[in-house]
């Protein structure tokens, strides 16, 4: 065993912890089940790195996403240190001799999925890999109450049989009360287990929720107001392609990001934003994940969150040098109104999943009473678009079953055929006139994928071909003969989804399910949402504080810092002053226009100066306004 110190400062070049890492490691190597919660940037990794080269074995490390996976396996090379990992798309031979390495060569640390334990390959392996120390990043997952929640997690568990006596550290940058304990309970937690909590508080970002008339203007000024590094998030690819171009028609560098860009854009697009070639990264969610830029000045959510815990995550990533950094929210009360209503597609009823359920077992032609074990490729989209689905409730649909343990749907790891034409539409047509047979599915490309000149576009083979009404084979051979004369840019479907049966096909009479349990995930989904919506709604509590609280840590100050504590302080109102005068006009408001002096006639005379300083900012913060006749009225 090597001293934790000289491991630091060997490999990380530090000569001391960050706060309370040197006592989670410690717990560690006194074999204690650790839960350790560390928001984002708190340096999670180092809990497990460093005690697992501090003790003798392998360390295994369940990991969620892939690119967090390479990331993390690349800067422990870079270091010196061995590692492995195992991901979907390595073909068998690749994983068993990645499995055999791990054995029998001398190497520190092997990531791989949740999904990847349960292979009958890797508990082959498993008695010789002789693991000192499992550790589970993004702990969250484990939790049915948690904001991204995976079965697979669920059974993690089962590697505490085959490895008595090896300790287990979950981390997560977030979690609630009840998803710490869930986390506990289900990775099997001994009752001497220890839990480190670092304080949610982010002293130097500045949180601020704005409901502009606009999105785009309001975006625009705060990126021309605050220079520096920023990332602005949206939920829909295509949003963060058009939000892009717009920036840059502002003379803002910028650049997008989403999952359906292939692995050499990605990375392109990440390493100009890193080193400062692209000023503004507009992404989904898929980006930000393990990369580490401590100068990121804003973080702009330009779409509403669906919860605290991913908005507290991402919003984390600014300011990470300790340096004033700000995250700002956009919202329309539309969209409050929309996230609430997801919580029915979210959670279908049981006639839906029992007819989702019949979609899927006459799409895959599987006999009642049969089906356990099977495996099939899965084309989301096509189903949908067999019964005639929303591809939301599809999936869905399909994730409840598999929450129930019906089947596993696998399309994590999934990444569809990407196409962009690399000639003029000049050249195309002439083209087009040369080899007339073409022109069929070079116009159904042009119809069903706007943008396909400009930036290359996720394309569905098996759709395309639907629309053809062709083969899937012929199409590819089309796309093929394209690519290769250099009409377009033409990348393979790389790893189909695979969706696994577990149990034969149930007849129609006996279809059943936990319903009670999906009705329990369905209302602590509403609470979360209530949770985010009373955030952005609040006007008068600081912004840190709430964090604090909604993840039981009660010893958060006022950071002084937030639009809610610099209006407090601008107004000399204290928080519940604001919080009865803006009540009472609000309500007024509600049933119609006033005047601003009847207004007045509800508030002590003493009062009437701060309910006017309280009107001057309902105004400028567009919850209120001022028509042609000089009356207020709600927004």
């Amino acid at each position: 065993m090597s001293d934790i110190h000289v491991i630091l400062k060997k490999y990380w070049g530090f000569d001391s912890f960050r706060p309370l890492q040197e006592d989670i490691i410690q717990s560690v190597l006194d074999k204690k089940d650790t839960l350790a919660l560390l928001p984002t940037g708190g340096g999670k990794s180092l809990c497990f790195q460093v005690p697992a080269l501090a003790m003798d074995g392998i360390c295994l490390v369940i990991s969620p996403l892939i690119a967090l996976m390479k990331d993390q396996v690349e800067n422990l090379k870079r270091k010196g240190i061995p590692a492995l990992s195992i991901y979907s798309g390595m073909h068998f031979t690749e994983v068993k001799k990645t499995l055999q390495n791990a054995c029998f060569g001398n190497y520190k640390f092997l990531y791989l999925s949740p999904e990847r334990l349960e292979t009958e390959l890797f508990q082959e392996f498993l008695p010789a890999l002789n693991p000192c120390l499992v550790a589970v990043d993004e702990a969250h997952c484990i939790s049915q109450w948690g904001y991204d929640f995976r079965p697979p997690y669920l059974r993690i568990a089962n590697l505490r049989e085959q490895l008595p006596g090896v300790p287990v550290i979950a981390l997560t940058a977030s979690a609630t009360l009840d998803v710490q304990n869930d986390i506990c309970e289900k990775l099997q937690f001994h009752t001497t287990h220890i839990r480190f909590q670092q304080s949610f508080a982010r002293p130097n970002l500045s949180y601020s929720i704005f409901s502009p008339p606009a999105k785009q203007t309001k975006l625009i000024e705060i990126l021309k107001n605050v220079p520096g590094s920023s990332i602005v998030y949206c939920k829909s690819r295509k949003r963060t392609q058009s939000l892009a171009e717009l920036l840059i028609q502002q003379g803002i560098s910028a650049g997008f990001y989403h999952a359906g860009l292939n692995g050499e854009q990605r990375s392109a697009r990440q390493q100009s934003w890193i080193t400062n070639k692209t000023r503004v990264m507009v992404s989904t969610n898929a980006f930000g994940m393990g990369i580490d830029k401590p100068d990121v000045r804003t973080v702009i959510h330009y779409d509403l969150p669906d919860c605290l815990e991913n908005y507290y995550q991402e919003a984390g990533r600014a300011g990470r040098d300790g340096k004033r950094a700000y995250a700002v929210l956009l919202h329309e009360s539309n969209e409050i109104t929309a996230l609430q209503n997801q919580a029915d597609i979210r959670y279908p009823g049981i006639n839906e999943i029992k007819n989702i359920y019949k979609d899927l077992m006459n799409y895959l032609q599987v006999p009642a009473g049969s089906g356990e074990g099977c495996c099939y490729d899965f084309d989301m989209a096509v189903f949908a678009e067999t019964f005639k689905l929303n591809i939301l409730e599809a999936t869905y649909g399909i994730k409840a079953l598999s929450q129930e343990g019906l089947l596993s749907y696998n399309e994590l790891y999934y990444k569809p055929a990407t196409l962009v034409f690399t000639i003029s539409k000049e050249s195309l047509y002439e083209f087009e006139k040369q080899y007339p047979f073409l022109e069929p599915i070079i116009n159904a490309l042009l119809r069903m994928y706007e943008g396909i000149f400009d930036y290359p576009a996720s394309i569905y083979e098996s759709l395309l071909a639907k629309f053809l009404k062709q083969p899937v084979s012929d199409v590819q051979k089309q796309l093929t003969q394209l690519h290769q004369s250099q009409i377009i840019h033409y990348q393979q479907q790389i790893d189909k989804p695979q969706l696994m049966l577990l149990q034969n096909r149930m007849y129609s009479d006996d279809f059943k399910i936990n319903y009670k349990d999906l009705l329990a995930r369905k209302e602590n989904y509403r609470k979360r949402v209530a949770a985010i919506t009373n955030f952005i709604s609040d006007i008068t509590s600081c912004r840190s504080v709430m964090i604090g609280n909604y993840f039981n840590d009660k010893k958060i100050t006022p950071c002084g810092i937030c639009d809610n504590c610099i209006r407090n302080n601008n107004t000399n109102l204290n928080a519940n002053e604001f919080k009865e005068i803006s009540g009472k006009i609000m309500n007024k408001l509600k049933s119609g226009t006033s005047m601003p002096a009847v207004l007045l006639l509800d508030f002590d005379e003493g009062k009437k100066q701060k309910v006017w300083t309280v009107i001057n900012y309902l105004i400028s913060e567009n919850v209120i306004h001022t028509d042609s006749n000089g009356k207020l009225g709600l927004n």
